[in-house]
């Protein structure tokens, strides 16, 4: 005999049309620059400005995930998906953090090649092809920046066009100095100082994003502060199943048993529903609570119990 209810947000719903437009706009930009860094790493025969491409191919393709799952994300819930697709954008995070690793570590690989190899190449076209990407990049980092705050999927996808702004930086900069001045490592050891900081962050979505998808406990939460405090409400004898979970980034949903003193009326327990909703939505921010009311009745009486 579950009961839950719900606590609506309406802003969402623009606000997703918003993601989904500036992902969109950060795709053809990528796929543009992309091709005009091809061209011009063939013309000037510069290894750098194909391997440059090939990070914004990446990008391009990041970008896509990320705008496939807020799609989705916005799809209505069936009676086969009662959970509609709302945890798209986290698998898509997931997806995205590990391939940025991937990234840093091809590009620590190169880097640690060109330190031992230092290229030289047509630094004209270089450096305006990289000066190209540095912009469109730029754009396309500016756009999801405020999104990458709240939203482990918008902030894969930043982390994938920022790596490559940085890396066009370091293209950038090392074609000046090769130019101006013949120097050749400056380049390589950027580039290793991207790759490691990539890594960093990338390690770190990928814990965010493998907390949720493996159900574990929000870390504000602390489930014995909740399990007490329901406690103290007038007639709960105790607090047990409990189970706390984070459906995606906005959503975080309780469930638990609780033993009853006296076998109260439904009515009674309604009440008493309504308190303890208000009282773990407006501490806690668990906005779906689903409780299984019990008197007497022999199962397990440990707060966390292992199906």
């Amino acid at each position: 005999m579950g009961h839950h209810h719900h606590h609506h947000h309406g802003h969402a719903h623009a606000h997703n049309d918003l993601k989904g437009r500036n992902l969109l706009i950060s795709i053809f930009l990528n796929i543009a620059i992309t091709v005009s860094q091809v061209i011009g790493g063939l013309i000037s025969g510069s290894l750098a400005l194909l391997s440059d491409a090939l990070h914004n191919f990446s990008d391009v393709l990041s970008l896509i995930i990320s705008y496939i799952a807020t799609v989705f994300g916005k799809k209505k819930a069936s009676s086969l998906k009662t959970f509609g697709y709302k945890r798209a954008e986290i698998m898509a995070a997931f997806v995205n953090a590990a391939t940025l690793v991937v990234v840093a570590i091809f590009l620590m690989k190169e880097a640690v090649e060109r330190l031992f190899d230092p290229q030289t190449i047509e630094s004209g076209l270089v450096i305006w092809l990289s000066i190209l990407g540095i912009a469109a990049n730029g754009f396309s980092v500016l756009l999801l920046k405020k999104d990458s705050k709240s939203n482990m999927n918008m902030k894969s996808a930043y982390l994938h066009l920022l790596t490559d702004m940085m890396a066009s930086v370091a293209v950038l900069i090392g074609g000046i100095l090769m130019k101006f001045f013949q120097i050749y490592w400056v380049d390589a050891v950027l580039t290793m100082l991207i790759g490691i900081y990539l890594i960093y962050m990338g390690y770190d979505l990928l814990k965010e994003s493998t907390k949720v998808l493996m159900l574990f406990t929000p870390k504000s939460i602390v489930i014995q502060d909740i399990v007490e405090s329901i406690c103290t409400i007038d007639r709960v004898k105790n607090v047990h199943h409990v189970h706390i979970w984070q459906l995606n980034e906005d959503e975080v949903h309780m469930e638990a048993h609780i033993d009853f003193t006296e076998d109260i009326r439904l009515s009674e327990f309604d009440a008493i529903l309504e308190e303890i909703e208000e009282h773990v939505y407006h501490k806690h921010g668990i906005n779906h609570v689903n409780i299984q009311p019990e008197f007497d009745k022999c199962d397990s009486k440990h707060v966390i119990v292992q199906d």
